[in-house]
């Protein structure tokens, strides 16, 4: 058995880039991109980096006289992110490092950028200031937060759906979609000390293969947040999932074109400088 199949973490991880990357972050990366505006030379730190595809693609962009730095606090997403092809470019050094206290000098690098991290963080507001920190001054950040899921049908009506089902919330399944309004993370941009804040709306239809077994593998997804659905039995949740299948196919069918599934999902980006 190789490392990566009897390591659920990396199985994990692999798994993540191969699925979420390929169709959904990869093209919302090349968004944050082309506002955060890389360039030539520049010093870039991709924080909550993740398996790697913001500074991926940010390499080219800074050429071979700019530096990438991409910091992660998971091991296993960094481990796939060090096994992938290096791109054009900087070369790209993967550090393992935590947000809140990031393993850099003060005034480091010319642009930092963050891809559906800072939600995750347990304290935002340090998470910011650390950023700030290691900016150097007129240095530049680039942040992307899921908008909230009214601007995101298709996971609306999916989640809000199973959310009812298991007696819980949106918020408790979707921690990626709590930071979802603009003027919050203008104020969060803010109050680190940041300028010139602007929050950007921008959306993207993501096509993926259809998986006839979506709402099965989507509650199997959360079942560590919702105890009493990790104790049903496999006919228990089986019925479950046909259930909300039942309820929602309908509905969904508007989001299904041949063999793909199509997500609308909309995002911010919020740009500052540091002063």
């Amino acid at each position: 058995m190789s490392e990566t199949q009897s390591n659920p973490a990396l199985v994990a991880a692999e798994n993540y880039e191969k699925n979420i990357v390929t169709y959904t972050m990869s093209p919302f990366a090349a968004i944050l991109l082309e506002h955060a505006n890389p360039q030539p030379g520049e010093h870039v730190v991709d924080v909550a980096c993740g398996t790697g595809v913001v500074a991926r693609q940010t390499a080219p962009r800074v050429g071979a006289t700019g530096t990438v730095v991409a910091v992660d606090v998971n091991p296993a997403m960094l481990s796939i992110a060090r096994s992938l092809p290096a791109p054009e470019g900087a070369a790209i050094d993967w550090r393992d490092g935590n947000a809140l206290t990031l393993p850099f000098p003060d005034d480091t690098f010319d642009l930092a950028l963050c891809q559906h991290g800072l939600q995750f963080f347990p304290d935002r507001p340090a998470a910011l200031r650390e950023i700030y920190r290691v900016l150097r001054p007129a240095g530049r950040i680039a942040v992307s937060v899921w908008r909230s899921l009214e601007h995101n049908p298709a996971s609306q009506l999916i989640w809000e759906t199973i959310a009812r089902h298991l007696n819980t919330t949106t918020a408790t399944l979707l921690p990626s979609f709590t930071l979802g309004e603009a003027g919050e993370l203008c104020a969060l941009l803010e109050s680190a000390g940041f300028a010139d804040v602007i929050v950007t709306a921008r959306s993207y239809t993501v096509r993926e293969p259809r998986s006839p077994q979506l709402i099965a593998r989507l509650l199997a997804s959360v079942a560590g947040m919702v105890p009493a659905y990790a104790a049903l039995g496999t006919e228990e949740r089986t019925a479950l999932a046909q259930t909300i299948e039942r309820e929602i196919g309908l509905a969904l069918q508007n989001y299904v074109e041949g063999d793909e599934q199509l997500y609308p999902l909309s995002t911010h980006i919020g740009l500052a400088r540091k002063l």
